[in-house]
C-alpha cells in the first residue's frame, strides 16, 4: 500500500491549471473567446452566448522567444491547411520541405487550422499527439485532430483570442 508523506513538499503537486473566465479579458463576448493559456497549456472557448464552453490540452511554443503573448483574432478558417516553414524555422532546420500540401500525415498543422491576426500564428490540428501538452510548437497552439474539428466548428472569424 502507497502512504502519502504529510510532511513532504507539496508544491511539486500543485498543478498549473488555472480556470479562467472570458471575463477576465474581455469586457464582452463579442463572436466569442479563445484563452491561450502557455503555463497550463490549456485552450479554453466560449461561445457569442455562452452556451458552448469547451476546454482542450494544447501544445504550446518550446521556448519564450518563439511564444507570441497577447490579444489577437481568429482572421481566417482552413480545412486542411498547407503547411510552409517560416523563414526562422528554415533557418533552424534548413532540411524543412519548402511546403507541405494540407490532408497529409506529414503535414504538422493536421486537419483544420484557425489563423491568429498575428502573421504565421495559428490554432490547428496535429498528426503528432506526442506534442499535445508539451512545449513542442515553433509558436502555434496545436490540438487533437478531434478536438480542433470541433473548435473549428464553433469558433467564428472574429472571434477574441487572448495568449497569456
Amino acid at each position: 500500500m502507497f502512504q502519502v508523506d504529510p510532511d513532504a513538499d507539496q508544491r511539486r503537486n500543485q498543478s498549473s491549471f488555472r480556470a479562467w473566465h472570458w471575463s477576465d479579458f474581455y469586457p464582452s463576448l463579442g463572436k466569442g473567446v479563445i484563452l491561450a493559456d502557455v503555463t497550463s497549456r490549456a485552450l479554453h472557448y466560449w461561445s457569442a452566448d455562452e452556451s458552448v464552453y469547451l476546454l482542450f490540452p494544447t501544445a504550446v511554443p518550446v521556448s519564450e522567444d518563439l511564444t507570441r503573448r497577447g490579444k489577437t483574432e481568429i482572421v481566417r478558417k482552413a480545412e486542411n491547411p498547407p503547411w510552409t516553414p517560416t523563414p526562422s524555422m528554415r533557418e533552424r532546420d534548413p532540411s524543412l520541405p519548402q511546403r507541405v500540401e494540407g490532408g497529409v500525415p506529414e503535414n504538422p498543422l493536421g486537419v483544420r487550422g484557425l489563423y491568429l491576426s498575428w502573421p504565421a500564428y495559428l490554432i490547428h490540428g496535429t498528426h503528432d499527439t506526442r506534442k499535445i501538452g508539451r512545449k513542442s510548437s515553433n509558436g502555434c497552439y496545436g490540438l487533437y485532430n478531434e478536438h480542433v474539428l470541433k473548435l473549428y466548428e464553433v469558433a467564428e472569424i472574429g472571434t477574441q483570442v487572448a495568449v497569456f
